[in-house]
């Protein structure tokens, strides 16, 4: 694969990715942004739009759709990203995340986990009761999601449930559909850039 190509990423998956470009001995440094940014549109599109600029043609996305601009931001950068709508469809795959999501889930993350007051920043002020309210009109159940990078994140999972009032269930995903679809974007980068 050519010169060495900066991955911007989401940090939500920091451990599987460095896990995966050691693995494959990727030509790949990776730049992980705060997970806590997609709350923040303005931040993140700024976070983006710098991290691209610095990289110029050397640099692909990790992230999902997770800014409304998001393919206007890769245009103007003349930039790629992984394919997906967000960080848990690119790490489940299409098929299991939509047969989840439809079933009421809402996904967890241990990134997210051990970071919820922050990654449900646009909660602050509200009761605990309101919060519960709008997860449980959204959502059936709280999907922790366990990786083979995974620590134990059971004690905060089991608050984040208590607090959102929605049942907790667990399942374990290796990092197969991940490493795919990381192969593929990252070959497809390597082409862009010559």
């Amino acid at each position: 694969m050519g010169a060495p190509l900066t991955m911007i990423a989401c940090g939500i998956l920091r451990k599987e990715i460095d896990f995966l470009i050691r693995k494959n001995h990727w030509a790949i440094t990776p730049l992980f942004l705060p997970s806590g940014l997609h709350v923040d549109f303005e931040k993140l599109r700024h976070a983006l739009e710098e991290c691209l600029r610095r990289h110029d043609r050397s640099a692909m996305l990790f992230y999902g759709a997770c800014h409304p601009l998001m393919e206007r931001i890769l245009e103007d950068a003349h930039c790629i990203r992984t394919p997906g709508q967000n960080c848990v469809e690119i790490y489940l795959g299409r098929e299991l995340f939509d047969r989840e999501l439809a079933a009421g889930a809402f996904f967890l993350f241990e990134e997210w986990a051990l970071h919820w007051d922050s990654i449900i920043g646009g909660s602050q002020g509200m009761s605990p009761s309101v919060v519960a309210d709008i997860f449980r009109s959204a959502h059936q159940y709280l999907l922790a999601i366990r990786t083979p990078c995974s620590g134990d994140f059971t004690l905060q999972a089991k608050e984040i449930s208590r607090s959102t009032t929605l049942d907790l269930r667990w399942i374990d995903v290796g990092l197969e559909e991940l490493e795919r679809t990381l192969k593929a974007t990252i070959r497809a980068a390597f082409k862009d850039a010559t």
